[in-house]
């Protein structure tokens, strides 16, 4: 009898597992950017996921001085004590959750996501995800053996999710409900409420929320509301932030979960055996984060603010291109009228127009139709990337 031969890819035999998952859209363009870049092409960048602002002074001495003072091993597995402390105070202050330090986990934002799904989802379970949403949420579904089960939202509605579509698509095996407020790649804030019947469902038919947080600073119409605060969802609310996208770390790796004391301990069990723990001085940086002068993060949403006007000028200003003003986030949705696939657009866009953009379809099928631009470089990169845009819609 011939023996079991795992799936292939080329010439090495990996799991079905990772079959399952592509490589990620959004890092591909980035990882194709630097290449183009480091060969001396020009290119001008939409597709950044972080902000260009460097991280402040006052978290970066934060760090040096606990590097100074040999903070360089492991921390507990739920994160130090004031960092935990600073957070709790944060969501108390922020978002109106009643909660104390035991109901935080220190952990990396995309690490928490996988955290929870891997603490949850067990195989064949469906998980209700948005569409289009960011390209990893699917990614972590599978990963855990579940089905994501998209629910649209569309350019008509703002992207805003309809509560109608989310009760209609449980169904029995309905385990989870992934929110994104704000969203990318829309840049939706969810109304309260929306969110508070959203939360209705879930209760009603005991399911899970992952609700990822991650861009709750940068809003600029609406206000941010947690489903954390919903009646009932003190044991069904799994909420994720951190640090990347608020105080410009993304290349630091911290964030955070936030939930009853009993998920905390079920998620944080997955995390002792895999990371341990998030790197010790960056865990300090963080605590000065939050508790330090917040100058730094106003001036950075201020100039967000200033450049979202600028693009979505100038978007709109271009035949054939219509974007809604993004409510959070520091992305532009920009819909299209050629007849073109997002991914072949953005393809020419960056081999003819050195104009680096996210194609729609990165992010579900109702996605197609659009690309994504980020306003998180300069006012001058702006100005440049939508004249070579303006110049290629006009050959296309």
């Amino acid at each position: 009898m011939e023996a079991h031969r795992a799936p292939s890819e080329g010439d090495i035999t990996v799991s079905q597992r990772s079959q399952q998952v592509p490589a990620s859209p959004t890092i591909a363009i980035s990882n194709l950017v630097s290449q183009l870049k480091s060969e001396g092409v020009d290119i001008v960048s939409f597709s950044l996921g972080e902000p260009d602002f460097t991280t402040p002074a006052n978290v970066i001495d934060a760090a040096k001085a606990s590097l100074d003072r040999g903070f360089t091993h492991y921390t507990p597995s739920m994160g130090i004590p004031a960092l935990r402390e600073a957070i709790a105070a944060k969501v108390r202050r922020d978002n109106g959750l009643d909660i104390t330090a035991a109901n935080v986990l220190v952990t990396p934002t995309k690490q928490a996501l996988f955290l929870i799904a891997l603490s949850y989802i067990d195989p064949g379970d469906e998980v209700i995800m948005p569409d289009p949403a960011w390209v990893t949420y699917d990614a972590l579904i599978r990963l855990a053996g579940g089905i994501p089960v998209r629910v649209t939202t569309t350019y008509e509605d703002d992207f805003v999710l309809d509560p109608e579509k989310v009760a209609a698509a449980v169904t029995p095996k309905t385990r989870m409900i992934i929110l994104n407020t704000p969203c990318n790649p829309t840049g939706a804030v969810i109304p309260e409420k929306v969110i508070r019947a959203i939360a209705d469902i879930a209760v009603k038919n005991n399911i899970m929320v992952l609700s990822d947080e991650i861009y709750e600073s940068l809003i600029y119409e609406g206000k941010h509301f947690s489903i954390a605060r919903c009646p009932g969802m003190e044991q069904l609310a799994l909420t994720v932030s951190g640090f990347s996208k608020t105080y410009a770390m993304t290349g630091w790796r911290v964030g955070w979960v936030v939930a009853s004391k009993e998920n905390i301990k079920v998620i944080n069990k997955l995390q002792s055996q895999s990371i341990s723990c998030c790197t010790s001085f960056a865990q300090e940086g963080a605590v000065e984060a939050l508790v330090g002068p917040q100058d730094s993060v106003k001036e950075m949403i201020k100039a967000f603010g200033a450049r979202r006007k600028l693009m979505v000028d100038l978007v709109r200003a271009i035949p054939g291109l219509d974007c809604k003003v993004p409510a959070g986030t520091f992305y532009v949705f920009v819909k299209y009228s050629a007849d073109i696939p997002s991914a072949e657009l953005a393809e020419r866009l960056l081999q003819e127009a050195h104009v680096a953009v996210t194609p729609g379809s990165a992010f579900g099928p109702a996605g197609e139709g659009f690309f994504r631009l980020s306003y998180a470089t300069s006012e001058e990169q702006i100005r440049e990337g939508l004249s070579r845009i303006a110049g290629f819609m006009k050959k296309l």
